[in-house]
């Protein structure tokens, strides 16, 4: 038994990185998100918290196009300021994050807040479209 067959793991997988097959055990980086979000589903809609502590909301904008949710913070370079860390374990980093979000979502009623260090975002649910009929002229 190999190494990779005792991890449950098809050594065509490494070699060819499946990327039809989302369910694949390695992902393109691009599926990767490097800042540290939640996101699931509620009784209500989606929500997605964002650890965000040391931002104001004023660092942080939220723009939807279309089907897509971006949430962007620039980090501001302070000059001259020159720090001795004992430790550095915050991450104070720029992020640029973008979801496309389903149709069964509303994103016109977006609604965000910032608690505790953390941006929370709730979108709610679409209204459930009635069929319509149609006559036949």
């Amino acid at each position: 038994m190999t190494q990779l067959a005792h991890w449950d793991i098809d050594p065509f997988d490494i070699v060819w990185k499946n990327f039809l097959n989302s369910n694949s055990t390695f992902n393109t980086f691009q599926e990767k998100i490097n800042y540290p979000v939640d996101i699931y589903e509620t009784e209500t809609g989606l929500r997605f918290e964002l650890a965000v502590v040391g931002l104001d909301k004023t660092d942080i904008d939220i723009l939807v196009e279309s089907d897509v949710l971006r949430i962007t913070h620039d980090k501001q370079i302070t000059e001259g300021v020159e720090k001795s860390y004992i430790t550095k374990g915050i991450a104070k980093r720029s992020f640029d994050l973008a979801w496309k979000i389903a149709s069964k979502f509303n994103l016109a009623k977006l609604d965000a807040k910032l608690d505790k260090g953390l941006l929370i975002i709730d979108i709610p649910y679409a209204e459930e479209k009635t069929p319509k009929t149609v006559t036949i002229k």
